[in-house]
């Protein structure tokens, strides 16, 4: 678990944002403007800190400054400014990441976590153990023990499909090709053989109890739908 600061002056951008990475297991603390964010940096052990550009109170690019002065803490900007430039001064200023607005909360977050791992500020065991929910279901999983559990209830999984599962859903809401579970879960390619992927895909679905934890992408592969949770 990871300790975020969100500083955005749009509330329902923050909320979401903040939203989905709790979801994901973080802390958040929310700030719509620069006051009070260093203050957090001095008091507490941040792992990332995600700052809007235009504030209603100052500039996102000088609180970048200001944090680099005492931090090197990550900085990622979230920003409606698009232009070269703005990226930048962005990256001169040692952003590590610069989302320009609108963009996928889905996709922050993937973003987010990429960032944590290189830092190390996600453990190995949040890497190993995974929890997804869709609807009023949950999924479980853990790479260690290599368990899985829906809705509380242990699933009886062949090596093949756990592989898919956990290989899939730690990839969300990217698409997963034909091609890729072979090479990557099922250990060998040949002319022909994808069919197995989708033999494996039905058994997989079957187990799970329900079709939609995974949507087909006709003509290429699967993306599992899971929120993280």
């Amino acid at each position: 678990m990871a300790h975020i600061l969100v500083v955005e002056d749009n509330a329902h951008i923050r909320e979401a944002v903040s939203q989905y990475l709790r979801l994901d297991g973080h802390t958040v603390t929310e700030f719509e403007g620069a006051t009070g964010v260093m203050e957090a940096v001095g008091l507490h052990q941040i792992d990332l800190a995600i700052l809007d550009i235009m504030l209603p109170d100052g500039d996102g690019f000088m609180l970048a400054r200001r944090i680099r002065e005492r931090s090197d803490v990550p900085l990622m900007f979230l920003s409606a400014r698009d232009a070269e430039s703005d990226r930048i001064t962005g990256f001169e200023l040692g952003a590590d990441d610069y989302v320009v607005k609108p963009f996928s909360n889905k996709e922050l977050v993937l973003r987010v976590r990429a960032l944590l791992r290189r830092e190390g500020a996600l453990d190995d065991a949040q890497e190993n153990h995974r929890r997804w929910s869709h609807g009023d279901s949950t999924l479980e999983l853990d790479r260690e023990t290599r368990y899985a559990l829906v809705d509380g209830e242990p699933l009886s999984l062949t090596s093949g499909e756990w592989e898919i599962l956990w290989y899939c859903a730690v990839r969300a809401p990217r698409v997963v090709s034909r091609e890729a579970i072979l090479s990557n879960c099922l250990g060998h390619v040949h002319n022909g053989s994808e069919r197995t992927v989708d033999t494996h895909m039905s058994n997989l679905r079957n187990k799970l109890a329900a079709s939609d934890w995974f949507e087909t992408v006709r003509g290429y592969g699967y993306r599992f739908t899971g929120e993280p949770a």
